[in-house]
């Protein structure tokens, strides 16, 4: 008896132990859930996965068994198999009864479990089939509602797909069955069926051409979708000769499908084929051979007169798919009258226009502020605060953990004591210091702030260079920072994690994380909490996998001084008839949804913000506690939310001809644009603050300037707004198509012809330094453009980049000078209304002074002739980067002198 046990044991424990792994993960994951509040979402997403995976599994079990039992009950006079050449297998009856029926059901099951695991990961399309819902816009076809492409229709290709292969499988075992048992004889002169096993056949035959009308059913609304090189959509041809065709097929191919089954059962040959044959023959005439026709002889010649009604749909449906039907077009009468004056009311503007690119400022704030080698500055991020009392433009980056560059790698370091990173780096994006370095509002470990921005809680658990998972309160005391007297510690007071309180879940996660430390390890308590799906991206995708989630998360600092991550989220389909679709294949894009992750404790939050978005609502339906209303986000992160720089950019480059809402103006691409490029790479969208033209303030928006195809002016300009209400608003502000407006290149032209700069430019890289071009940014400024880029200088590829210079051009004129405010001057002059922008900019570089505003004219002379002594004194030197310098402050001294 006791034997007997043990044996049931093992074979329990055979039989689990494939499952162990699914097991233990599906367990951490319900903890996983629980922890951050979405237990109704795992357990709807498993229900969903359940049903499908039970009803795929059971229902081709079922349609298996009952076909091979039937099979299985036959008795024919010969079983066997009668091989070419005149060897005979034969297999004596009942042991064909005793092999064929078991091994039926095994295939069978093993079959069921292959459809039910297919099945449940479809649960996503069941889902959305039960919840759908109307979108209130039809096609202009066939009539049929959007949702009906976007819920119904996906669920049904899967069913057709489902039932095809469920025939199919059963036809192949079923004739299987029949050969073994002599159903079906195989001979020299022939096969030969018996009526019983013809008859079966015969009928899932029938079945077979049921699935195949239905699949025919279902290509005919696969029209909207495919290409039809001018269009996207059902075209002139599709609708007047292939749909029809698939209509008349998807009719004939079932009655086809009866005559072949009635001829096969009776055996009659001629019966079964000839119909077949005749379908086959009418779909490849009607949807291969003459469409093509159709589109030579009648369609090409006429196209624009034949195409305008379908061209009108695709217009339609691709503006509704990207959101481009919101973009209002307002016409921007530009000109080139700005003065001190205007610069001056447009101080804010001006003191927000980013001066520090990305790429050289995370470089800049890698060896200034990393403190430690194992600590890193994965990314910056733009956004907007209120900075002492004014609203400011700042660059943030967020100081996490690496555990790559730990000094000494081993399990208690890496999961127990370097747990989280430190703090941020946070500064305005226009301020230079005299060495050409940023300023900064927070810098250092601990926290310092030199501005009214507090960090409170600087502590970094979850961000995005986090590690799998670490275990907190513990014996160990965690590291926090590193100070000259020693390292401080801390210890976790957050809510985030898993509680490790009993011996059952070491277990569970010793198994998970492949590690037995975790089960034997004397520092974990039963007070400790083990934090995992600590990277955002990963988490929030855990919780909410159907959503596509931006690749560049941004950091903020509420107003009690904790760090949260705010994550853009879009929802997406490739079912919207007439759209285009982009890379990747989808043709329904919205940004609609703004996740939060505490970086703490991992808080999760997701805040609709676009409630319109029909995908959203159906999904709010699916998982009622999931989406909270962007009203329900706390006011202090709801300042910070903006619009996403990878939508922009997605309609952007839809916008550039989905503009144009005229079908004839489209078909022959008059008024074409295209997002402009310096190098190979196109403009990327940039935030910005300024003063839109006809609104009372500045405001944070993002901002990216088109030109005309294949041309280097400019066009328009796109933005899209970020606070308040008027968030998600975009406008594209149009030029006059009868003048010259300088574009982006043709400025980077003018630039590298201007004597003075390239000449500076030379004589830096002669010297062995890296020049950086940063971006170029058009700021709009009243009703006129100013270009500025600046200018970043490295002692070679790893040194630390300084912002030496900032190039401004407006109209004509090209200047580069130290700081921006010192390029202003120089274009603007310094009368009355001058702009002063006391916080953009901090004190030049240190060396010679230049000419001051009201110098006499002899007092300029006399400074004049000391700057040219020091230029030759220079020269004769070999020093020709301070020769150039002090060139350039000669020319300074002569125009003031000129202008006097």
């Amino acid at each position: 008896m006791l034997k007997q046990k043990s044996m049931l044991v093992l074979l329990a424990l055979l039989f689990l132990l494939p499952f162990a792994g699914y097991l233990l993960n599906f367990y951490s994951d319900w903890l996983f859930f629980n922890e951050t509040g979405y237990a109704s979402v795992f357990i709807t997403t498993m229900y969903a996965q359940s049903i499908a995976g039970l009803l795929f599994g059971l229902l081709l079990f079922a349609f298996l068994q009952l076909n091979l039992r039937y099979a299985n009950r036959g008795e024919f006079p010969a079983p066997g198999v009668h091989i070419v050449g005149g060897r005979d297998l034969r297999f004596n009856g009942r042991t064909l009864g005793q092999v064929l029926r078991p091994l039926g059901v095994l295939v069978s099951l093993v079959l069921a479990f292959l459809g039910g695991t297919w099945g449940s990961y479809r649960w996503e399309k069941l889902l959305l089939f039960v919840n759908r819902s109307d979108v209130g816009m039809a096609d202009p076809v066939l009539g049929k509602d959007v949702g009906f492409y976007l819920f119904t229709l996906p669920f049904l290709e899967l069913l057709q797909l489902f039932c095809g292969f469920m025939v199919l499988a059963a036809l192949i075992l079923t004739a299987a069955v029949y050969v073994v048992k002599g159903g079906i004889l195989l001979r020299d002169s022939g096969a030969g069926i018996d009526p019983m096993a013809r008859r079966h056949l015969a009928v899932l035959i029938g079945c077979f051409s049921l699935v195949v009308a239905g699949g025919l059913y279902l290509e005919s609304f696969r029209l909207f979708f495919a290409n039809n090189g001018i269009l996207t959509g059902a075209g002139y041809v599709d609708v007047h000769a292939r749909l029809p065709m698939y209509r008349i097929v998807t009719f004939l191919t079932p009655v086809a499908g009866v005559l072949l089954a009635a001829g096969i059962w009776k055996g009659n040959w001629r019966l079964a084929l000839i119909p077949a044959l005749v379908v086959a023959a009418l779909y490849l005439a009607g949807v291969r051979v003459y469409p093509g026709l159709l589109q030579k002889f009648k369609v090409a010649p006429n196209e624009l007169t034949l195409e305008t009604p379908y061209l009108e749909n695709h217009l339609k449906f691709t503006r509704y798919g990207y959101d481009l039907d919101k973009i209002e077009t307002i016409p921007f009468d530009v000109d080139a009258k700005l003065t001190a004056a205007d610069i001056a009311n447009n101080e804010a503007t001006m003191k927000n226009i980013r001066l520090w690119d990305h790429a050289p400022l995370l470089k800049t704030y890698s060896q200034l502020q990393q403190i430690r080698t194992y600590y890193k500055f994965f990314d910056v991020d733009n956004d907007r605060y209120m900075v002492n009392g004014s609203y400011a433009q700042v660059m943030l980056s967020p100081r996490e953990l690496s555990y790559s560059d730990l000094p000494s790698k081993n399990w208690i370091n890496e999961r127990l004591i370097f747990t989280h990173g430190n703090g941020i780096t946070f500064g305005p994006v226009s301020r230079i210091s005299k060495e050409g370095l940023p300023e900064f509002f927070v810098k250092d470990i601990p926290a310092v702030s030199l501005a009214d921005i507090k960090v409170t809680r600087p502590e970094i658990y979850y961000g995005e260079l986090s590690n799998d998972y670490v275990v907190v309160k513990t014996k160990v005391p965690e590291f926090s920072y590193p100070t000259a007297a020693g390292n401080v510690n801390t210890t976790y007071a957050g809510k985030g994690g898993v509680p490790l309180d009993s011996l059952l879940r070491k277990a569970l996660f010793a198994g998970r994380f492949k590690t037995e430390k975790i089960l034997l390890s004397s520092d974990i308590t039963p007070q400790s909490r083990i934090l995992y799906n600590r990277n955002i991206r990963e988490r929030v995708s855990a919780i909410a996998p159907f959503l596509s989630f931006d690749s560049d998360p941004y950091l903020v600092v509420d107003e009690q001084g904790k760090l949260k991550w705010i994550i853009d989220a879009y929802t997406f389909s490739d079912r919207l008839p007439y759209s285009r679709p982009i890379k990747g294949g989808g043709n329904y894009l919205r940004n609609s949804v703004k996740a939060v992750v505490d970086a703490y404790d991992g808080t999760v939050a997701y805040y609709v913000s676009d409630p319109g978005d029909v995908m959203v609502k159906v999904y709010s339906r699916v998982f009622p506690g999931l989406f909270q209303p962007i009203d329900a986000m706390p006011a202090d992160l709801r300042k910070h939310v903006r619009y996403s720089h990878q939508f922009l950019q997605v309609q952007a480059a839809l916008y550039a001809a989905y503009h144009m809402t005229d079908p004839k103006v489209f078909y022959n691409k008059e008024n074409l644009w295209q997002v402009p490029a310096l190098g190979e790479k196109p403009m990327e969208p940039y935030y910005t603050i300024m003063k839109l033209p006809g609104e009372k303030s500045e405001e944070y928006i993002l901002l990216l300037p088109f030109t005309p195809s294949n041309r280097d002016n400019l066009a328009a300009w796109l933005t899209a707004r970020c606070d308040g209400e008027n968030y998600g608003k975009v406008r594209a502000y149009t030029f006059p198509r009868d003048r010259l407006i300088y574009g982006p290149k043709q400025i980077d032209a003018r630039i590298n012809q201007d004597s003075f700069i390239s000449q500076q430019l030379t004589l830096w890289s002669q010297r062995g330094s890296e020049v950086i071009r940063g971006s170029l940014l058009v700021i709009p400024i009243e009703k006129s453009l100013l270009y500025v880029q600046p200018l970043f200088l490295a002692a070679d590829k790893a040194g630390l980049p300084e912002l030496k210079r900032v190039i401004v051009a407006f109209g004509d004129q090209v200047v580069m000078e130290e700081n921006l405010e010192m390029a202003l001057q120089r274009l603007f002059g310094t009368g009355k209304g001058a702009p002063t922008l006391p916080a953009a900019s901090s004190s030049a570089p240190s060396g010679a002074p230049g000419p001051a505003a009201g110098t006499p004219a002899g007092g300029l002379a006399k400074e004049a002739m000391a700057i040219y002594e020091r230029a030759m004194n220079l020269q004769r030197q070999g020093d020709w980067a301070g020769y150039g310098e002090q060139l350039r402050k000669l020319e300074q001294v002569l125009r003031r002198m000129a202008a006097q």
